[in-house]
């Protein structure tokens, strides 16, 4: 119960007095039921069906003296009326009540979205290289919504534990062997309730279980189309559907077994109980029409609450895998937090350069391997530096680093001879524009996916931006200009034109620092040749890095840095580095020479 005790003060957080007031609310609609039980009572006693004070047992004294109390009032018409009054003043406020609780549930689970969606933007970038993507979301979606709906059950359970508090003292008033043997026959039930709940926590963490591993295969089934499309693999994908969605409909399907047969045992134990009671009554203690009445009366009122708070355990028990992973999430986004000043903090002006200094960095600290190695470098403002190297050598890892996605281990990167740390993060961040070697851009225009970095960008800054990226003519003749739907991804534009669409993106942000991430890969010869005379002109204006495989865009860098297994093997310029016959850097370059033949 400890998730539900957590979520339980977090609701108190979010409603204060609400709360309160709707717990009170709860309690005098809990009194009103207990008094529409008072009620049958006259109501059957003036039908002249039984006469509960016909006998003058001590057993009916409380019903006598609400008898008298109702004769001296008016009777049968008087309990009428009161019993009207109350059910209407009953329903009315539990019409309030819902709604107010209706409130308070999906207001806090809109606030807890908001919360854990701020926790997750403003985590570090080692907190997603260590998750599936897919998880994050279903944790965020479906298993958020199944704590929305357990929050819901945990509102019920305590009107319910409320409305039999009040039951159990009146019934108590009015016959305590019979109160007494419905509480003991409920707390012989719970005893053998506990199977039912565990199994019900069992299912829960199954359910969580196959919500991931679904929509984790749903997307990168989507993600991964156009390759299913191209090798034929739909029907692997529709085995993998099937076999995920028999998981499914079996855990649904055990799940609903479950429920119905606990809802068969409660209703079974029910009619045994009842059954005996009343048998006992009459064989052993000779009980008469009244008595054998305010059984009934007592436990179809009771019993039923009992009962209903079993099944509203199995219901939290069943939530309380979902409870925990959103807990989880949410403190484990929290833990890895950054600093918040991200939208107040000033570009910063990088005036001599970017140094790292005996720099050391592994994604996994129980490995022995280091995914950079003693990295001494300086990259001078200003200046166009590229960085290659064979795949895996630790090229985007460097650049992680210098825009302070990853912390080095050991070593520091200094920014005009200063550290950059949690103070100045974000400051250095503002100042550069990354573009990825997979380009992203989202499902609406092209002037709206520009414009996200830029908001106050004019019509005339939008196209110096495409003009630059080589990408204006290509937008001209979309059918309608800046303002077409680009499709998910940029789906509706090939390669090429999403690449140079994000690099429009990311000059159109005027920044100090230019990343490149192979982001010239998908270009052809001329578009190539475009963007290089185009960067050759900013050389003095911003600091270019550049991760580049074709060396040919990288001619005019004037520093190259090639890295291999983490480490710095060679640093120059271009022409220096292609004349050391036995470097790395001449052997890439005939390669790639005669491949171009």
């Amino acid at each position: 119960m400890k998730p539900f005790l957590y979520f339980f003060k977090q609701l108190y957080l979010y409603s204060g007095k609400k709360l309160y007031i709707n717990v009170f609310g709860m309690v005098f609609i809990g009194l009103l039921d207990g008094i529409g039980l008072l009620l049958l009572i006259p109501v059957i006693n003036y039908s002249g069906i039984v006469n509960f004070h016909a006998e003058g047992t001590s057993f009916n004294k409380p019903l006598l003296y609400l008898q008298q109390l109702f004769d001296s009032l008016g009777g049968l018409a008087f309990v009428l009326v009161v019993f009207i009054f109350i059910n209407i003043l009953q329903s009315f406020l539990q019409r309030m009540i819902t709604i107010e609780n209706v409130k308070i549930q999906h207001g806090f689970s809109k606030s807890l979205r908001r919360e854990i969606y701020r926790d997750l933007l403003y985590a570090n970038w080692d907190f997603y290289v260590r998750r599936r993507k897919t998880d994050i979301i279903n944790t965020i979606t479906a298993e958020l919504g199944r704590v929305s709906a357990g929050i819901n059950t945990l509102v019920q359970l305590m009107a319910s534990m409320i409305f039999t508090v009040i039951q159990v003292a009146i019934a108590f008033m009015l016959s305590p062997t019979i109160t007494m043997f419905v509480l003991g026959s409920g707390l012989i039930l719970s005893v053998f309730s506990r199977g039912f709940i565990r199994r019900s926590r069992m299912l829960g963490s199954r359910t969580s279980e196959i919500g991931q591993s679904f929509l984790a295969g749903i997307t990168d089934s989507f993600n991964g189309m156009k390759e299913i499309k191209s090798n034929t693999l739909e029907r692997s994908r529709v085995e993998w559907s099937h076999t995920i969605t028999q998981r499914m409909y079996d855990e649904q399907l055990e799940y609903t077994t479950l429920k119905t047969a606990s809802q068969f045992y409660y209703k079974s134990a029910s009619a045994v109980l009842i059954a005996i009671f009343i048998f006992l009554s009459v064989q052993l203690f000779n009980a008469q029409a009244a008595q054998l009445m305010l059984i009934i009366i007592i436990f179809g009122r009771l019993w039923p609450r009992v009962t209903g708070i079993q099944a509203s355990m199995e219901q939290i028990a069943a939530t309380i895998p979902a409870l925990e992973s959103v807990i989880q999430l949410k403190k484990e986004s929290q833990t890895a937090r950054e600093q918040e000043n991200f939208t107040n903090s000033e570009p910063i002006v990088i005036e001599k350069g970017i140094e790292c200094k005996k720099v050391f960095f592994r994604y996994n600290k129980k490995a022995n391997t280091y995914a950079m190695k003693n990295i001494d470098v300086f990259f001078p403002s200003n200046c166009m530096t590229a960085v290659i190297g064979k795949s895996g050598a630790g090229k985007s890892t460097l650049v992680d680093l210098l825009m302070g996605l990853n912390r080095p281990e050991r070593g520091e990167i200094l920014l005009d001879g200063i550290q950059l740390t949690e103070r100045n993060l974000h400051s250095l961040r503002r100042s550069i524009s990354y573009v990825p070697q997979d380009p992203f851009l989202f499902n609406t225009t092209v002037r709206e996916n520009l414009s996200l970095i830029q908001p106050n960008a004019s019509e005339d800054q939008l196209w110096d931006a495409l003009r630059f990226a080589a990408a204006d003519d290509f937008v001209k003749r979309l059918p309608q200009g800046l303002d077409t739907l680009i499709g998910d991804r940029g789906i509706r534009l090939s390669g090429g034109e999403r690449q140079r669409l994000v690099l429009a993106r990311a000059i159109l942000r005027e920044p100090t620092i230019l990343v490149l991430d192979e982001a010239t890969s998908a270009l052809d010869s001329e578009n190539e040749t475009n963007i290089q005379e185009a960067l050759e002109k900013l050389k003095g204006k911003m600091t270019i890095i550049i991760i580049a495989h074709r060396l040919s865009t990288i001619r005019n860098a004037d520093q190259v840095i090639v890295l291999d297994k983490g480490e710095i093997i060679q640093q120059g310029e271009f022409r220096d580095l292609a004349k050391e016959q036995r470097g790395m850097f001449n052997h890439l370059l005939k390669q790639q020479i005669k491949l171009s033949l």
